[in-house]
Order: C-alpha cells, then structure tokens, then sequence
C-alpha cells in the first residue's frame, strides 16, 4: 500500500465516523454475531455527504485501473452511489454514464427494468457492502442478459469477514466468494486491516479503546 492510497483510506475513515456512518459498541449482525463496529452507509443522507461518497468510490475506481464503460447500481442504495459516482467521475474528466434497476419491471411509459443508460460495454456494479452476495448476483444476471460485460464490483467497506454464523464459520469471506464465483475484481474504498490501522495510529484514545476488541473480532472470524 502507498502513502498516497493509505491517506485515501483514512481521510474516507475518518469521513465516516463524522458522518457517523461508521460506529463503535457491540452490534448484532445479519449473521447472528456480535460485531465491535457497524457500517450503515444508509447514513450517507444529505448532499455535502453523498457528494463527498461519490468522490471516495471514484478515486477508488481510478486508482484500480480496471477499465471500464459505464456504472450500475442496484436498487435500492446503488441507485444514489452510481449518480453520485458518476458525477465525481466527471468532475474528474472521466465522463461515463451509469444505469439502474428497478425491483419491479415497468409494464407503461418506457417499461422495461432498467433506467438510464442502455446497458453495453465493461460494467462495474457499484454497491455499499458486500455481505451475502445476493445483490451482486442479481446485478450480474441482468447486465450479461442486456448483453454487457461486468467488469469488476466496487464497494465502500470491505469486513475482511469470513462468511457464515457465530457458529458455522465458512473458509472466504463474502467478497472472496464473489470474486472467485464471478471472475471480478472487488474494489474497496477501504477494509478491515485499514480500519485497525487507523486505531491503531489514531491520537483520540477512545477510539484506540476500541481496538483490542476488533482485534479479537479480525483474531475470530477475519480472512
């Protein structure tokens, strides 16, 4: 990792603990476990904080270098994190455009599932998380039927966490699954062992208190 890409992370970190989008205690997961920090990128609701995802997701998407055509989002918060995206990409001459799905097709008007941007070329599929995988399956179904390519899957946090329950703990995390099943690169604003670096290297002592706890939680269930 470079000092350049490092200073990302931690400037995106630190964005979220103000926006309070990311947050310490103990937390309940979907998968029944008891997490020492909680995401909700549902947070991320006014437009000083969107516009400023935007610009995090699009450095992301540059500094991978992977090539690409167009942005997708699936509904219901990938809709706003393409927009957002797309408009931080054009603010940085890469110009693209972007397409979303709606959950339900419409049958009147334009019908069809699909709104904005016709589906072609290379496609990243944009997304807060990765947890179950679901979402990137149903985004990958839809843009190979269209006839389009995806081309990788971008994604604000990555948990670095083994799949499964606080009992039946799987070998690969979510993200890992979705890469080795689809062939795509996951592309992460920022991850787990970016988040202990920043405790780690933080001066504010409450969050350092925080540490040891996912230190033990990485130790446990962490890829």
């Amino acid at each position: 990792m470079n000092s350049n890409s490092q200073h990302n992370q931690f400037d995106f970190i630190r964005f979220a603990l103000e926006a309070q989008v990311l947050s310490f205690g103990e937390f309940k997961t979907k998968a029944g476990r008891l997490s020492p920090y909680f995401f909700n990128a549902g947070l991320f609701y006014d437009g000083a904080r969107l516009g400023r995802l935007g610009e995090f997701y699009a450095h992301a998407l540059i500094q991978s270098e992977v090539r690409f055509d167009m942005l997708y989002g699936p509904a219901y918060k990938g809709i706003t994190l393409a927009a957002s995206t797309a408009i931080a990409l054009a603010g940085l001459n890469h110009n693209t455009s972007f397409a979303y799905n709606r959950k339900e097709a419409k049958d009147h008007g334009e019908g069809g599932n699909i709104v904005g941007a016709p589906l072609a070329g290379r496609v990243v599929i944009i997304d807060d998380v990765i947890s179950a995988g679901t979402s990137v399956r149903e985004s990958v179904d839809i843009i190979v039927a269209a006839g389009a390519k995806p081309c990788a899957v971008l994604i604000a946090l990555d948990r670095m966490e083994k799949s499964g329950n606080a009992v039946d703990i799987g070998e690969h995390s979510a993200v890992q699954s979705v890469s080795k099943e689809f062939g795509l690169p996951v592309i992460a604003i920022a991850n787990l062992n970016d988040l202990m670096a920043y405790l780690q290297q933080s001066k504010d002592d409450k969050l350092q208190h925080y540490l040891p706890a996912v230190q033990n939680y990485r130790s446990r269930y962490g890829v």
